[in-house]
């Protein structure tokens, strides 16, 4: 500590303080391992080891088919729902008004997801009790249950289908002209579907549209009629699309219309 003090007098600043750093060091170093607490680390072990009975291993498959629904739960949730036609609905929505970020798409998202929850309750509630609740209770095999459960999800998405979209893919698939709708299989029946819905929201979209870009044009005349044809129309007939939305109840109307075009 003598020399340290000696050597502060006679070195600048920085080294001294860097010589202070490697004699700490050197001291900590040197300080006995018992004096050192031990610090408690947790270790995390993941083993396979031989299931104990057919019980396991049915667990096992269990978890394993629950994680790979759940991977391909969104494409379940786009392909054999409402969620896609609601979600396009509303973006065109915020396109029609000329907003970019409002509302934004989280909001629009969420939106979409609890309408579809609401639109599609009749549905899962028959795929609930005419085939979970018998398969749980051990009544019929998988097989038996897949097969239930898919019946009210194609009923749903045959009322939904158009007929000329699932010719298309009917005739695309190669398969023959099917008799009635047992006949079709959910590998063709499924992008009819998309196809069908996707339709089906351009169609409302275009519904959507045509007020506001009748806004558009009236204040486009009249900026052109004053001589204003440096100011962008957007940025005027943008309050009066708000104005016009609000006051016609637009949200009520758009979700209305969306919820009863699936009856």
């Amino acid at each position: 500590m003598i020399a340290f003090m000696f050597l502060r007098k006679k070195l600048p600043a920085s080294a001294a303080a860097l010589l202070a750093v490697v004699l700490f060091a050197s001291c900590a170093s040197a300080a006995p391992a018992q004096n050192v607490p031990n610090l408690p680390i947790p270790a995390i072990n993941f083993a396979v080891g031989a299931a104990n009975g057919p019980q396991d291993v049915a667990l096992t498959i269990q978890i394993v088919a629950l994680i790979t629904v759940l991977s391909m739960a969104p494409a379940i949730l786009l392909m054999l729902t409402s969620f896609t036609r609601i979600l396009i609905v509303l973006g065109f929505i915020r396109s029609a008004i000329g907003l970019q970020q409002t509302p934004p798409n989280q909001v629009i998202a969420s939106v979409a997801l609890f309408l579809t929850v609401f639109t599609m309750t009749p549905v899962w509630n028959e795929v609930y009790s005419g085939d979970i609740t018998p398969y749980m209770q051990e009544e019929i095999p998988v097989q038996t249950a897949f097969e239930r459960a898919m019946t009210p999800i194609r009923q749903f998405m045959f009322k939904q289908t158009r007929e000329r979209e699932l010719s298309l893919m009917v005739r695309l698939s190669g398969q023959n002209q099917p008799a009635g709708q047992n006949d079709v299989s959910t590998m063709t029946l499924i992008p009819a579907f998309v196809l069908s819905e996707l339709k089906t929201a351009f169609q409302m979209g275009i519904v959507i549209y045509i007020p506001f870009i009748v806004v558009d044009m009236v204040v486009a005349s009249i900026l052109m009629s004053m001589g204003m044809m440096m100011l962008p129309p957007s940025m005027i007939s943008l309050p009066f699309k708000i104005l016009l939305f609000v006051m016609a109840d637009g949200w009520n109307l758009i979700v209305a219309s969306l919820v009863t075009s699936f009856n």
